[in-house]
């Protein structure tokens, strides 16, 4: 959660800093979001993979918070979008080095039975974190009027934070898997271990991932229909409020029903989002899609993660986080690029636009898997 504050009072006003301070186009910004998003979950598969073969989590998850802590100031000193770059770029492989770590630590320590609950409220407190950041930021901008770059280096404090409370707050499952005799390294006969149905969820993942690009573009949508620079991060909160609110709800209805069927209905919430903010250019059409964005985020971010804990073995519950989040991290890269680019080109309601169409084409695959494989 604090490292969520951290992180978000940088990035709720990243974009607009990129395109009206630093001078970058739509395109950029885009390219820069998806190597960002992009390298944090493909980190996430040596991190994965390494605390499976110590058994260890925790080592791992103080290294990719400290490492995002401290690049936070250096958004404060960039003249040019490649410093910004490069921060985004340090910032998510910390991200990625703590990630599966993370999420393979709540399984350690989480009954199967309320595996989705567990993590539901992982993912609200994360995204506490991602509204409070934006507000912070408001607070700063609008009531202190400070500048950009000083919020950007305040950053830092609630990021040391999170770093003192995991060192000092947090000790590592006596029943965490030890390392399996025989695989100190990492070896490709260990993915024979990942059953179709693991590779299935991957599969569901990447489309659901290439569908659902980057919310730097809420930012820029919400700064395109008239808010106040000040008054940018509201996009964000409304966002974030939703996906907190939505979470753990959404995390035990999935341990009660086929967890396909709740996926289906955040593919929903994202056609509509991405059609509102197609169509409707006012801040209030802007804010109803991010609250639609929200919704979407909170039935299926934490959900993936149950299912990927639910069809992986424990002693690989690493290594499978990784392999999810390689492919998905690809197809950021790809959807932020795409969108960058028919921002640039076409105008914000192209990018939508696409977005929808994507999505409507996941919905029908994701629907006819549900028919053809019913639910244990």
């Amino acid at each position: 959660m604090f490292m969520d504050v951290s992180s978000e009072m940088v990035h709720a006003y990243l974009p607009v800093f990129l395109v009206s301070t630093l001078g970058a186009s739509a395109a950029l910004v885009g390219l820069i979001e998806g190597i960002a998003e992009g390298t944090a979950m493909v980190t996430k598969v040596f991190s994965g993979a390494i605390s499976d073969w110590f058994g260890k989590r925790k080592l791992l998850a103080v290294l990719g918070y400290s490492l995002g802590a401290l690049t936070k100031p250096v958004f404060a000193l960039a003249v040019t979008p490649f410093e910004v770059l490069a921060a985004r770029f340090a910032d998510r492989v910390g991200k990625g080095i703590r990630g599966a770590p993370r999420d393979a630590l709540v399984a350690d320590v989480t009954p199967a039975a309320v595996r989705g609950a567990a993590y539901g409220v992982r993912q609200a407190l994360d995204t506490v974190g991602a509204f409070a950041g934006p507000l912070a930021g408001i607070v700063l901008v609008a009531g202190f009027h400070l500048e950009l770059r000083t919020v950007f280096a305040l950053a830092i404090v609630p990021g040391a934070f999170a770093v003192l409370l995991l060192v000092l707050g947090v000790d590592e499952p006596r029943g965490a898997p030890a390392p399996a005799a025989g695989r100190e390294r990492f070896h490709p006969r260990d993915l024979r271990e990942l059953s179709g149905a693991f590779w299935t969820v991957v599969a569901v993942g990447a489309v659901f991932t290439l569908a659902r690009f980057s919310e730097a573009f809420l930012v820029l949508r919400a700064r395109e229909v008239g808010l106040s620079l000040a008054w940018v991060p509201v996009v964000m909160i409304a966002m974030n409020v939703v996906y907190a609110v939505v979470s753990t709800p959404a995390g035990e209805a999935s341990d009660r029903m086929d967890r396909r069927l709740v996926l289906a209905a955040g593919l929903v919430a994202l056609v509509a989002a991405d059609l509102v903010l197609a169509s409707f250019g006012s801040i209030a059409g802007a804010l109803a899609g991010a609250g639609l964005w929200g919704l979407h985020m909170g039935v299926t971010q934490g959900l993936f993660a149950a299912l990927v804990a639910d069809t992986a073995p424990s002693a690989l519950r690493g290594t499978a986080f990784g392999l999810f989040n390689l492919v998905s991290g690809v197809s950021t890269l790809l959807a932020s690029v795409i969108a960058g680019v028919l921002w640039q080109s076409h105008g914000s309601a192209a990018t939508f636009l696409a977005g929808a169409t994507l999505s409507g084409v996941a919905l029908v695959g994701l629907l006819a898997l549900v028919r053809r494989r019913p639910a244990r």
